[in-house]
């Protein structure tokens, strides 16, 4: 994606990897052929030629007149995870991050839409054996639902996720827990998008007549626009999140609103447009 202007809000990207996976790994009940009706605009942007999903993995840097706002941290190196691709991985977003203009001591906000595995991990670093914020003058938004959710999960993964890259924040005295509501300024506000996960907000930013929303896994692929019913495996509640996705995009589809996808391959803004009360794509 290239910098992208909404008003007086600088939008960046910074990825850390596509992930390139059968549909069915995310979405088992699609059968193999599902893709085919789509392919005109799902190749080669968002899909391979073979029709397997290209899934980014990236932070939206958000720089405004008066902050510098991180949204979403990615897997992060060095942790114990259980997707071999993403267990103790040793890659360079950290530098590239640098390479773009972001001074680590510099980040004003950090905000994960939602606590999972690819969504928070480089809200630290392993320093001598310790975890460690790498945004240590930051103010860590916690959405309050989501915390108190995740905190008490019983399952092994997340109780991984919450080590080492949640926990450590709230010791260091750095997680200001928040409600769905909460703004930054007039230009940058939560938009509650549950569903996915109990507490899950997307982005929601308006800049001198410009807006913008960051989807946050609302929607994990474009195609899931035009099929807003197909529902991931990972879903928290799956009913609930086709309601979302469907009212987020009747409420977006043909208006000037760039749609950010946090799991969008480049060039990874996007416009809703409808037609025939079907929902498609404009870039």
């Amino acid at each position: 994606m290239k910098p992208l202007d909404i008003g007086n809000i600088n939008i960046s990207r910074v990825e850390e990897m596509i992930w390139t996976i059968s549909p069915r790994f995310l979405f088992p009940e699609l059968e193999r052929d599902f893709l085919e009706q789509f392919r005109a605009w799902l190749v080669p942007h968002f899909c391979t030629d073979e029709l397997k999903l290209k899934l980014s993995i990236h932070s939206f840097v958000l720089r405004t007149r008066h902050y510098t706002i991180l949204v979403d941290t990615c897997i992060g190196n060095d942790r114990t995870r259980d997707v071999p691709l993403w267990d103790h991985m040793n890659g360079n977003y950290l530098n590239d991050l640098i390479a773009s203009g972001v001074d680590p001591d510099k980040v004003d906000y950090v905000f994960c839409t939602h606590m999972h595995v690819d969504h928070v991990g480089w809200n630290t670093r392993l320093e001598n054996g310790r975890w460690v914020p790498t945004f240590p003058n930051a103010k860590y938004l916690f959405n309050t639902k989501e915390w108190d959710y995740w905190k008490q999960s019983q399952n092994e993964n997340q109780q991984y996720v919450n080590a080492d890259s949640l926990s450590p924040i709230i010791d260091a005295g750095l997680a200001e827990m928040v409600d769905d509501d909460y703004a930054i300024g007039d230009e940058l506000r939560l938009e509650p998008t549950p569903g996915h996960t109990p507490g899950h907000c997307s982005v929601h930013l308006s800049s001198g007549g410009d807006e913008a929303v960051i989807t946050g896994d609302m929607i994990h692929h474009p195609f899931q626009i035009a099929r807003p019913d197909i529902t991931a495996r990972v879903d928290w509640d799956q009913a609930m999140a086709i309601r979302m996705r469907q009212a987020f995009l009747e409420k977006y589809a043909d208006t000037d609103t760039r749609i950010l996808g946090t799991h969008f391959a480049p060039p990874t803004a996007v416009q809703v447009v409808s037609k025939g009360g079907k929902f498609g794509i404009r870039l």
